[in-house]
């Protein structure tokens, strides 16, 4: 009640960027109504029965079949689009106009640049998703020819509008956990971020080239070969930065006094799983490999192992890393290590055999294999993944069982527990409600100098 009234952030951008709230706090508020009403639309469509053109909202599916709920879906996902653009503009303009006295671009932590880049991401890409689903309904509603042949338009323009939000959406998902896992490797390795300023650039690099990347999702569609040949060359050399920030992880971490808290197991995770599922995608990124693996089980498990499972470890670790400075008491480490061994086991049995049944032809988007000999073969690893899919969920309960019995019962939290460098951890935990006791801190040197 108290955060809501006076808009306090616990924790995250606004104390990191040492300000009392963000830059626009009837605006942060907005966003959530808008967000929670463009869900009971989307939710009203799954449950009466479901989007017929399934969640990528294909074209002629979402303009012809009558009996689907798209309009439905549609409206609730172009109403949340404002929460997005809403809450990306709140955060620019918080980075740029509310530091703290002293904190200048380069001495801010890359959770900041990572949620700039994202920022950027979701005012410039969001937009165009939201005039695609509303021609969509247009289409749909007054029968005016955007996608449908028979009234002159033109499906494939649909996928490359779609594409051309939602590839960058990918990197929405996972730039805030890469700048949460930086935040980890720097605090439990107790070393300064190797190539700070390469980290800064590669983030930034990740956030306009993925606006040019959107073609690899469509070489299946009948695309001109030079325009693939452009699409595959730009999508490899995503891959660059990306390896910046793996590199650099991996060097901050060399000769480190590492420390094995369960907030580093999971940010160790997200690395593994952003490795193996970054080298999966530099396959696909090759038109003639694409063409035979993109109906398979193959781009589920490239997609999955990183947007399903590394993008989550970022989620735990961040949780398991500001639970403290948020409630003020420390989560249960036994049950925390429990739930990534299970978690971090469990997502590689999942997904590491997908790949294979993908490369053997197992046919993705098909419910029944009967009939058809050579994937009769592949059931006994449908099976596995199965089982391995039940274990995993499973063992998230230990994570929920952890979180709440620790908001009274977990031990106190001193106001930095983990020794960390960065703005948030030179407060009390929990931070009153002015966060910083009524003055702004000062800042005068890096965020990672031990």
């Amino acid at each position: 009640r108290v955060a809501l009234k006076d808009n306090v952030c616990l924790a995250g951008v606004p104390m990191m960027v040492g300000a009392r709230d963000l830059a626009f706090p009837k605006i942060n508020l907005l966003s959530w109504y808008i967000f929670m009403l463009g869900g009971a639309f989307t939710l009203y469509a799954i449950a009466a029965g479901g989007v017929d053109s399934g969640w990528t909202f294909y074209t002629p599916l979402s303009t012809s079949y009558l009996t689907s709920h798209v309009l439905a879906a549609a409206i609730g996902v172009f109403i949340a689009g404002f929460s997005s653009i809403l809450t990306g503009l709140n955060f620019i303009v918080t980075i740029h106009r509310m530091r703290a006295p002293g904190l200048t671009w380069f001495r801010m932590p890359l959770f900041l640049w990572a949620i700039y880049a994202t920022s950027i991401i979701q005012i410039l890409g969001t937009p165009v998703l939201a005039i695609t689903l509303a021609l969509v309904a247009v289409e749909r509603t007054f029968h005016v020819g955007f996608f449908d042949p028979a009234l002159g338009g033109d499906p494939i323009l649909f996928q490359h509008l779609f594409w051309f939000y939602s590839h960058p959406a990918v990197y929405i998902m996972i730039l805030p956990s890469m700048g949460v896992v930086s935040e980890l490797i720097a605090c439990y390795a107790r070393r300064p971020i190797f190539g700070y300023g390469g980290m800064t650039i590669a983030m930034m690099s990740i956030a306009i080239l993925s606006f040019f990347v959107w073609g690899h999702h469509m070489f299946v569609s009948g695309m001109n070969p030079y325009s693939g040949l452009a699409f595959s060359a730009v999508t490899m050399s995503i891959g660059v930065p990306s390896a910046v920030e793996t590199f650099n992880w991996l060097a901050t971490l060399w000769r480190g006094k590492i420390q094995f808290h369960s907030p580093m197991l999971f940010a160790l995770g997200f690395v593994s799983f952003f490795v193996t599922g970054g080298l999966s995608g530099m396959f696909l990124a090759q038109p003639a490999v694409d063409t035979v693996l993109h109906g398979t089980y193959y781009v589920v498990a490239h997609f999955h192992i990183v947007m399903g499972v590394a993008a989550i470890f970022g989620i735990f670790a961040a949780t398991y890393y500001w639970f403290p400075k948020m409630f003020g008491r420390m989560m249960d480490e036994r049950l925390a290590k429990l739930h990534f061994w299970i978690t971090f086991a469990g997502a590689y049995c999942i997904f590491m055999p997908l790949h294979f049944v993908g490369i053997a032809g197992g046919i993705r988007r098909y419910a029944d294999w009967t009939g058809v000999s050579y994937l009769a073969a592949l059931q006994p690893l449908h099976r596995f993944v199965t089982i391995a899919a039940f274990v995993t969920a499973g063992a998230q309960l230990f994570f929920f069982y952890n979180f709440f019995q620790s908001l009274k019962k977990g031990a106190k939290a001193s106001a930095n527990p983990w020794n960390a460098t960065t703005l948030e951890w030179t407060t009390a935990s929990p931070p009153p409600v002015d966060n910083f006791g009524g003055q702004y801190p000062n800042v005068y040197r890096g965020p990672y100098e031990y």
